[in-house]
């Protein structure tokens, strides 16, 4: 029978802490652009400006009918060798990860915007606001409040994608992980605690929008 050590995962502490701070840093970084991206795409999915509406939703299915992995490895070994240009596994990882967020974010944007009533807009311009105005001050501030839990949802599944980025090879905790657990021989004690990691991280956050779902709810 296998017998357990967690006593050699205290020498590893700073590489899951050092590990811990990059995936956060990197999730902060691909939810704040993946959402600027969702945003910017799903105003577009909606815009009565046929090549922007089509320009967007090739956008949009691109990258959620393709493996994010996929597009991981595409960004960070293609699109150099495509455009001429250099690109660290960072700068790649984030540039992924934040498209495919946004494409996600897009459809979450598009749905909580058309989810509000026309009649909304309408009276909003026939009381003389633009189109702009009354996206602005009418819909989306009605339209976020329906967002917000789906949004809240995507942004932790984005948190948990980042594991993918040590394919190349970006310190984030599951790299350091995986070089604990090489270093050590000890990989079921070092990838149950990464594990662990991870839950600690998550689960007080799916706690969170579980309750804002339940309070926006009551308040509806």
């Amino acid at each position: 029978m296998y017998q357990w050590d967690f006593a050699v995962v205290w020498s590893y502490r700073w590489l899951f802490v050092n590990g811990l701070g990059v995936t956060l840093a990197f999730t902060l970084a691909i939810v704040v652009l993946g959402l600027l991206a969702g945003l910017v795409s799903g105003l577009a999915r909606l815009s009565s400006f046929a090549p922007l509406r089509w320009l967007s939703q090739g956008y949009v299915e691109v990258f959620r009918c393709t493996p994010v992995l996929v597009q991981l490895v595409w960004f960070y070994y293609a699109l150099p060798m495509l455009a001429g240009i250099e690109m660290t596994a960072t700068t790649a990882g984030i540039l992924a990860l934040s498209l495919y967020g946004g494409a996600f974010y897009s459809e979450i944007v598009r749905g909580g915007i058309a989810s509000i009533e026309t009649g909304q807009s309408e009276a909003a311009l026939a009381l003389g606001m633009t189109p702009a105005q009354s996206m602005r001050r009418i819909v989306l501030p009605q339209a976020l409040k329906r967002m917000v839990p789906p949004l809240m949802n995507q942004s932790i599944i984005q948190l948990k994608n980042t594991s993918l980025v040590s394919v190349l090879a970006v310190p984030d905790l599951l790299y350091q992980g995986q070089a604990a657990a090489h270093d050590s021989y000890r990989p079921l004690e070092i990838y149950t605690v990464v594990a662990v990691i991870y839950f600690v991280v998550l689960f007080p956050l799916t706690l969170l929008v579980n309750r804002l779902e339940r309070r926006l709810a009551r308040a509806d």
